[in-house]
């Protein structure tokens, strides 16, 4: 369920029926659903593929690169209503994806979990992050 029952409340209240709640509902899982596939087929699919080489623009303490590469092993995203979570797997190391959406053909934005704490932009060239 996208809304709340609060603001499923002020909406009735404003005018707006069950059933284009419902609808509306529906579109925003679809989209969700939508980027999370976009996405993963973006990074590189599942576990059973080869790593996929990308760039980011995450700052990290043991790269001196501006946009650091990175093996992509895999990716696992699901959706539950608007939100896309999962997992995405590096060479060595992993991070939760709390949030996904694609940004352009060339450029996906991640929001990634404890290890990282930030919204991270990948790439397949460098040059798609200046």
């Amino acid at each position: 369920m996208l809304f709340d029952s609060r603001t499923r409340a002020a909406l009735r209240e404003a005018g707006v029926d069950a059933e284009l709640l419902r609808d509306v509902e529906e579109r925003v899982s679809v989209a969700a659903s939508e980027d999370a596939a976009a996405v993963s087929a973006f990074l590189g699919g599942g576990p059973e593929e080869p790593s996929r080489t990308c760039y980011s623009d995450m700052d990290q303490t043991h790269s001196n690169e501006r946009f650091p590469e990175h093996d992509v092993r895999y990716v696992d995203l699901f959706t539950h209503s608007q939100d896309v979570r999962g997992f995405v797997r590096f060479e060595t190391w992993g991070a939760y994806v709390e949030g996904a959406r694609v940004l352009s053909e060339d450029v996906v934005e991640l929001t990634l979990g404890p290890t990282v704490n930030e919204r991270v932009r990948f790439a397949h060239e460098r040059a798609d992050l200046e």
